[in-house]
């Protein structure tokens, strides 16, 4: 008999010896069984009805418990208690067992996405539409049309003849009709197709007014090796401007890229947008020397000249393998003269080109063209974005004048956006006839994440955000928060509806968890009256100084707005009336009311966007159409 006061070690040792005799007294089936038959405690307090069901199973349990126990105890001989204890252990251990295998199982490869791709869960997704939202906001501002082609394209869209990474980078395959078709790497060929079929492939004729200026957010496919800010699968913002053969073109889709920039808060001190001119390259090419159709190879060396450097550009270019350009050393030293000029007019001089031939015309050309595109952009207020790069040429073989490329001035991500101009590609597809002049941009998603998250640009995006939340209070009321869901959501209101029911403080929370103004608590005491319970988790009760609650009539809702804008005098069923209240919660309660009244009529609606207070002003959260409204200026401002 063992003293209470037995050392620790002692009652283990006595504990193992007696698990230590019980070792093959029962069957794992047996455990199996008794574990089934356990019943566990609730989590909360049972209804009348679950009490009811949980009494019906103890009484199962009992009984085929006592079952097992007398089997095993005529069987073995031992006392019941002991069983009883012994059981309950290799049953918790059986779970124990059950659960650290479950959770060191290997993780089946299919539950990720496939490497290189996304998935977009609630929170990333409201990342991913407000970033579209900026870029077709942008995009409308500056008049260009949306449209959209399927993602998957015939193979020989991208097989062009300039050897370029791209037709090595196609998602291809040959579908069950024999047809070779690929999840599209870029949009620009698409873009070229549909034009091509709104012309008349024999004359030239575009069968629409020109020019378009169409734009599209389109998903891109390419394999290629994967790093921060590069996928496989990627968003790229595509502008393109088609039937412009002056540098207007590019100066106005320049413009549309910087004011997108600083759209987001992306200063000129953060990002720069490189220029240069592929005629002036081309120019500097024919004087070096080196054959027409040997440009476009060259184009693709030269365009890795950030990437491997100088001294591996030139083997590649003097280089007589397949990627090689069979240049000689004279001709590479001239070509990478030129790609580090420091300016326009040095690049020039560089290349030479006197002799009044084609070539010197092109060249004179091709640099008024650039400096008069530096012209306008120092007159339209985006000058300070740009800067001369000679070096920056874009590996696409189908680009003809002037190529750009946005870089953030860290040096610490890839090219943030490129594009130029393009006015062969069309005929490339089409014939001859159809050499119609165009240029564009693309602006992929994932490296501009990446800027806005290195600076803190980037809104929060980690709660939802509606208007409302209605909440039944019991089963009772479901029925009757369908109906206040519907009324609000009739008018103009975004209601997130709680599907199960809600006490009080669980509406709340769930208010807060989803970001919304306000909770309508639908209960049966104020139902009998006609009048749902509305709580403003922004405006604060004076006497209370908890949310401003009112019980608003059902047929109260299009006036919802007036009744919480309207006073802070009476307690309107939700606070203790009377006194005169916190004089300094009143005055914030004014001020933001007011701020809600200007913005409702800035949005020209009744329902307010989602707002949230910052010191100083109003932010409106980015799923609304203006961004930011700090300290809201006076409407004619705006």
């Amino acid at each position: 008999e063992r003293s209470p006061r037995q050392p620790l070690e002692d009652r283990e040792m006595a504990r193992r010896s007696s698990a230590a005799l019980l070792e093959g007294v029962v069957t794992e089936a047996e455990v199996l069984e008794w574990r089934s038959l356990t019943v566990s405690k609730p989590k909360s307090e049972p209804s009348a009805e679950e009490r009811e069901v949980l009494r019906k199973r103890k009484d199962e349990e009992k009984k085929g418990k006592a079952v097992i126990l007398d089997a095993i105890a005529s069987r073995t001989g031992t006392k019941k208690e002991k069983l009883k204890k012994h059981l309950d252990q290799l049953a918790a251990a059986k779970v124990t067992e059950e659960e650290s295998s479950s959770s060191s199982q290997a993780r089946p490869l299919w539950l990720d996405p496939p490497s290189g791709t996304r998935d977009f869960p609630p929170a990333e997704m409201r990342l991913r539409n407000w970033l579209f939202g900026e870029m077709r906001a942008t995009s409308k501002k500056f008049g260009f049309h949306e449209y959209d082609a399927p993602v998957l394209e015939h193979v020989e869209l991208y097989e062009r003849k300039a050897g370029e990474e791209i037709s090595q980078q196609m998602y291809n395959f040959v579908d069950k009709e024999k047809t070779r078709v690929t999840l599209r790497p870029e949009m620009t060929p698409s873009l070229a197709r549909m034009v091509l079929n709104l012309t008349n492939l024999a004359t030239g004729e575009v069968r629409t007014p020109l020019p378009l200026k169409w734009f599209s957010i389109p998903q891109c496919w390419r394999f290629e090796t994967t790093q921060r800010g590069r996928k496989r699968e990627h968003y790229q913002w595509n502008l393109d401007v088609v039937g412009v053969d002056d540098v207007a073109a590019e100066a106005e889709i320049l413009g549309a890229v910087c004011d997108f920039f600083a759209r987001l808060g992306v200063t000129s001190d953060i990002v720069g947008i490189r220029v240069n001119s592929r005629k002036i390259l081309d120019a500097a090419l024919f004087e070096a020397g080196v054959p027409a159709a040997e440009f476009e190879k060259v184009c693709v060396v030269v365009d890795k000249l950030d990437k491997i450097g100088a001294d591996a550009v030139k083997d590649l270019l003097m280089a007589s393998s397949s990627g090689g350009c069979h240049l000689t050393a004279e001709v590479a030293d001239t070509i990478l003269r030129c790609l580090t000029a420091s300016s326009i007019e040095e690049m020039a001089s560089s290349i030479g080109g006197g002799g009044g031939g084609k070539n010197s015309s092109t060249l004179v050309k091709a640099v008024d063209e650039i400096k008069q595109l530096f012209a306008i952009a120092d007159k339209a207020g985006f000058g300070h974005y740009l800067t001369f790069d000679a070096s920056v040429v874009r590996g696409l073989a189908y680009y003809t004048g002037v190529v750009f490329e946005a870089f953030d001035r860290k040096g610490e991500l890839r090219a943030i956006c490129g594009g130029g101009r393009y006015d062969r590609l069309l005929a490339l597809y089409g014939g001859d006839k159809c050499e119609i002049p165009c240029c564009g941009f693309g602006f992929g998603d994932c490296v501009i994440v990446e800027l806005l998250k290195d600076y803190n640009l980037l809104p929060d995006f980690s709660a939802a955000s509606v208007d409302f939340v209605v909440a039944p209070f019991s089963q009772e009321d479901v029925p009757n928060a369908f109906q206040v869901a519907r009324k609000l959501r009739d008018h103009g209101y975004s209601v997130d509806l709680a599907l199960q029911t809600k006490k009080a403080r669980q509406a709340f929370d769930l208010a807060n968890r989803n970001g919304a103004r306000r909770v309508a608590f639908v209960a049966p005491d104020e139902w009998r009256l006609g009048k749902v319970r509305v709580k403003d988790m922004l405006l604060k009760d004076p006497n209370t100084n908890e949310g401003l609650q009112r019980d608003v009539q059902l047929d109260d809702f299009h006036n919802i707005e007036a009744l919480f804008e309207g006073g802070n005098d009476d307690d309107g069923g939700g606070g203790k009336g009377g006194g005169a209240g916190n004089k300094d919660t009143r005055k914030k309660n004014r001020e933001i009311s007011e701020g809600l009244k200007d913005i409702r009529q800035a949005t020209h609606t009744n329902a307010p966007p989602p707002v949230v207070v910052v010191e100083g002003g109003y932010r409106l959260r980015p799923t609304s159409k203006f961004a930011v409204l700090d300290r809201p200026p006076p409407l004619e401002e705006k």
